[in-house]
């Protein structure tokens, strides 16, 4: 029975845990049951919430049961009614005894509400939840919109999208919009070849391919459209020399770069092209190995378990590194279903119900007694006043938020000006995760503006001069850059496009070999001079301060 305490307590975040609810779960050590079926639970149960709710407050079995929670009565609901195994507790478990004995009365309120909106069965409802995550409310006025699309991206170090198309998706009906596909549930065997991003393809919400031989022998791999921007941005394939992916966990970058390299990434030969994979943190190190061999890119990739910022630039093991992908911890805003986990609607019992309508009545009354605003005042030509609540006053916890993202941007500003001193690199990419400005563009421009960047002559890698289809991306980058904001490409979560918020953009530079190590030579005899002058005031200086990191 721990299973449903676990899944309500990750739900309940009462430690206000950040991340994904996936990443909750799986970085929590001390589950009694398998992660895998707490995340299982805790993921279904919110989905299903809109609809349990209603079932739950109809049932009246909170006003019956007094074990129960509103938290537990939705996931054991779940698993008495939608859930194939049942409740899984022995049978005389009171909380299983508990629920059990209202399953007809459960079951009539839950054909109910299926009747009411619209769905023959609950397979028809089940597959309009699995695929939009609609509310209640939503689909009883039919205004529920796409949910995001299912992004699967062709491994071309084994297959190729001709292939895929013939094997795996050989049932699937081809569609030229992709928001066909976004509205499409996810039993519907549809697809949309993207226009963007080579070998990508989109399948409808929800769609599960992780059963499929191509997903487990690594000839595709689930990766957001977003996601694949970096690897194309930076464009290997026409650089020449090695290439360092600087937090390369859990791979999908890395692989996507060993698959822009083409050929070199299939040789043999040991002169051949590489990337340097580098991970600091050792369990995600393993995981990026196991990606690297999965997707049989280790022909290619060589994993360090090492931070980036430890590596020397001018290390003979780096040598003729000539483009870095930087895709730095981040805020992870961006991220579709992060929002500080999944919303879950509860019941409330028949009295609570009453008693908060109540208190709703006599506060208004309280509140517009005292003070009626003029006749002729914006407030009353408006119509009916809402009151505002502490959940709608978004301002007030900014600091906490502010100051992480200011430590985040510290950090990933030094991300980029230690790859902008590697000696024989040429084109940079930075990304992340977030939708904040603070992170991106301003990162950018501070880039930019760097000493660094000025002495060995970085600057931003312009629309133009980008490839194809990302040169052809709409969403660029916010106007409190304006003279980069056109070089910037921007992703926003919740649109047409299908694509989680991501920032991408690109750093280039174009002068020779030498003039960059004389640069590099005066810049190092500057440090050196200033490091040399600071210790005859006996003063004691750390050039940056450490940096902690973030959990993803």
């Amino acid at each position: 029975m721990s299973l449903y305490y676990e899944a309500a307590d990750i739900l309940t975040n009462a430690k206000g845990a950040g991340g994904s609810l996936k990443s909750r779960v799986y970085r929590k050590s001390d589950f009694k049951s398998k992660p895998a079926q707490v995340y299982a639970l805790a993921s279904e149960a919110a989905k299903w919430s809109p609809v349990l709710k209603e079932v739950v407050e109809k049932s009246g079995i909170l006003e019956e049961e007094k074990k129960l929670t509103a938290l537990l009565a939705l996931l054991l609901t779940h698993d008495l009614l939608l859930s194939k195994n049942g409740v899984a507790a022995p049978s005389n478990h009171p909380l299983k005894v508990a629920i059990t004995r209202h399953k007809t009365r459960l079951n009539a309120e839950l054909i109910k509400t299926r009747v009411k909106l619209g769905f023959g069965d609950v397979n028809a409802l089940r597959a309009h939840i699995e695929g939009k995550g609609s509310s209640v409310d939503n689909m009883k006025n039919g205004t529920s919109r796409g949910g995001h699309p299912r992004w699967v991206r062709v491994n071309t170090l084994q297959s190729s999208l001709d292939e895929q198309l013939a094997n795996t998706f050989a049932k699937y009906g081809r569609k030229e919009s992709l928001s066909e596909i976004a509205s499409a549930s996810s039993s519907e065997k549809v697809l949309h070849v993207d226009d963007h991003v080579p070998d990508l393809i989109a399948l409808p919400p929800g769609t599960d391919i992780t059963t499929t031989s191509a997903y487990k022998n690594g000839h595709v791999i689930l990766q957001d459209k977003a996601s694949c921007f970096p690897a194309c941005l930076l464009d290997p394939q026409s650089l020449g020399g090695h290439v360092i992916d600087a937090t390369a966990a859990p791979g999908n970058k890395t692989t996507h770069l060993a698959a822009l390299m083409g050929d070199d990434a299939k040789s043999t030969d040991d002169s051949k092209r590489r990337i340097y994979a580098y991970e600091r943190d050792k369990d995600r190190a393993q995981i990026l190995n196991k990606m690297i061999s999965t997707a049989k890119a280790s022909r290619t990739v060589t994993v360090h378990n090492q931070d980036f910022l430890s590596v020397d630039p001018k290390s003979d093991a780096v040598h003729g590194v000539k483009a870095v992908l930087l895709d730095p911890s981040c805020s992870g805003s961006g991220i579709v279903g992060r929002d500080d986990g999944p919303k879950v609607q509860l019941p409330e019992k028949a009295k609570e119900k009453d008693s908060s309508k109540t208190l709703r009545r006599s506060s208004r009354k309280r509140k517009r007694a005292p003070q009626s605003p003029p006749r002729d005042s914006p407030a009353e030509q408006d119509g009916p006043q809402i009151e505002q609540t502490p959940l709608e006053l978004d301002n007030e916890p900014s600091s906490p938020l502010e100051s992480r993202l200011q430590a985040l941007s510290t950090f990933q500003l030094k991300m980029v000006t230690h790859a902008m001193r590697f000696p024989s690199a040429r084109r940079i990419t930075y990304s992340t995760c977030s939708v904040h400005s603070e992170e991106n563009e301003a990162v950018v421009l501070k880039a930019l503006n760097s000493k660094i960047a000025r002495e060995l002559g970085w600057r931003i890698l312009t629309r133009h001069e980008q490839v194809d289809g990302l040169r052809r991306w709409k969403t660029r980058g916010h106007h409190i850059a304006c003279h980069i904001a056109e070089a910037c490409i921007r992703c926003e979560k919740g649109t047409a496009d299908g694509t989680m918020g991501f920032f991408v953009a690109g750093f280039v530079r174009d002068i020779h070999d030498e003039e960059i190590e004389a640069a590099l030579q005066r810049r190092v005899s500057s440090v050196t001079h200033e490091m040399s002058d600071v210790a005859l005031a006996d003063q004691d200086v750390e050039e940056e301060d450490s940096w902690e990191g973030f959990s993803d």
